[in-house]
């Protein structure tokens, strides 16, 4: 796209710019419901972006979700902190990295699948795959500094059992303080085979042999909880490209099984007509005496030829037997995740949305402003460069505003520019020469306008021309 000499002069750094020969695209209406249960402010995906594989942690009245980089895994993991389990922050870790967990038996695969654990020595335990093998890290805090448990040895090297992948490690404290690991996946998008182990007080030493505790139906991430005194094994099953992948529950009198799969199994499963498709790899956490499910899903709509997977939460409930029932996947989410703004005013919600480009009716620009994290602004696939803008239909006081791009942790370049009449433009932000990361990105520069605009850099391209949330706060 061949952009005019006035956008091109808009993408330097100056302190006043004009909009008038800029071509606006005609004003887009509110978003109407054309995506499969796509409303505004649903409260599922609960995290802006793509992630998979999610482990959850709460320490001192936080949480910490932990979860893998979408597509296909990163140099790192996924790290967010929240205190009311609404509004998230992106956290970025120091381990584990590829680079840091690498051995002699490590393949070429990134970083997958953590799962974060307490030990009953008050530190913190990470298991993560790297490759197919586990790798084991240690830290004082959630947020690290985090170190190799085992300074520059897997926990579980690839060749302990070549046949199946050692990946997916998932830790599991029993009532009565005693630590175990579940592991293990097929290849080929074939089942695999569970592994688990005890483990002893520091919590990277197996206490005993490990076992073949393999439920039916078993693919791959395995995870273990306790409910009235029985064990349930949950777990996922078929390809994560398709609509097969689903979560399976077993049950048992032991951690080690023989575990029978529930009648309810499997739980969690594929729904065309809502557009919940391959929910799996999943946690399960207790809010309020209750408990939920936290899992991925595909993006929305579906694209088999890109992987990017959401975190959702939805209610996970019990038989008279305390069996696990059915789960009904949702966009709402449960009642104790709505009102993710937490009745702030936000200003953009009744904005007029324009952009230089938008890649398809699921990516115009009002999808930005539907308090939705799964749905955004995309700019055409072969922009270089372009802009979003907002018309708050009247002159407005503005203290704060919180832009979620489409990927949290790649650099960002951008002004953040207002004005009174469209015509004559000040720059609030300048982050053309220093990108920045993260999510929410906050730029708390008070400012009196009516209009609001994103302008992109000609060297931003794909994920840095998309934006899945703008906040504009009075």
């Amino acid at each position: 796209m061949k952009l005019p000499a006035l956008v091109l002069a808009l993408l330097a750094p100056i302190a006043l710019t004009h909009a008038s020969d800029m071509p606006l695209s005609a004003p887009t209406p509110p978003p109407v419901a054309d995506l499969p249960g796509h409303s505004r402010g649903s409260a599922n995906p609960i995290i802006a972006g793509y992630y998979a594989d999610p482990s959850l942690l709460v320490y001192q009245g936080n949480h910490y979700l932990y979860a893998t980089l979408d597509p296909w895994g990163g140099e790192t993991l996924g790290c967010w902190e929240s205190g009311d389990f609404k509004n998230w922050t992106y956290r970025t870790l120091n381990w584990p990295t590829k680079q840091a967990c690498t051995s002699p038996t490590s393949l070429q695969a990134k970083v997958w699948a953590p799962s974060v654990v307490r030990g009953a020595d008050n530190r913190f335990y990470m298991y993560v795959s790297v490759g197919s093998e586990v790798w084991a890290g240690v830290a004082d805090h959630p947020l690290g500094p985090w170190k190799n448990a085992l300074a520059g040895k897997p926990l579980i090297p690839s060749t302990y059992n070549p046949v199946y992948h050692m990946i997916d490690a998932e830790a599991f404290i029993d009532t009565d303080g005693t630590a175990y690991l579940y592991w293990g996946s097929g290849w080929n998008w074939k089942n695999g085979r569970c592994f688990a182990v005890k483990l002893k007080p520091d919590m990277v030493t197996f206490d005993g042999e490990p076992r073949d505790v393999t439920p039916p139906n078993y693919f791959e991430g395995p995870f273990m909880f306790k409910h009235g005194g029985r064990y349930h094994l949950m777990y996922s099953s078929g390809k994560t490209t398709t609509e097969t992948y689903q979560v399976h529950s077993a049950v048992s009198n032991t951690p080690f099984g023989p575990f029978v799969e529930e009648p309810a199994s499997p739980v969690l499963v594929s729904d065309r007509a809502t557009g919940v498709l391959s929910p799996g790899h999943h946690a399960v956490f207790e809010k309020d005496g209750r408990a939920y499910i936290l899992y991925h899903r595909h993006s929305i709509p579906f694209d088999p030829k890109f992987i990017g997977r959401q975190l959702c939460v939805d209610e996970l409930n019990f038989d008279a037997d305390g069996l696990i029932e059915k789960v009904t996947s949702s966009h709402t989410g449960p009642a104790f995740l709505r009102d993710r703004n937490l009745g702030r005013v936000n200003l953009a919600a009744g904005a007029i949305a324009t952009a230089s480009s938008h890649k398809n009716s699921h990516t115009t620009p009002a999808r930005a402003l539907d308090e939705n994290y799964a749905t955004r602004w995309a700019a055409t696939p072969d922009a270089a460069g372009g802009w979003l803008q907002l018309d708050l239909r009247e002159v407005r006081n503005l203290s704060r505003q919180e832009l979620r791009f489409e990927y949290a942790w790649k650099p960002c370049a951008f002004t953040l520019e207002s004005s009174l009449d469209g015509e004559r433009w000040t720059v609030l932000a300048d982050h053309t020469t220093a990108p920045v990361s993260g999510s929410p990105v906050v730029i708390a520069q008070p400012a009196r306008a009516r209009h609001l605009r994103l302008v992109f850099p000609a060297s931003s391209r794909g994920a840095n021309l998309s934006v899945i949330d703008w906040l504009v706060l009075p």
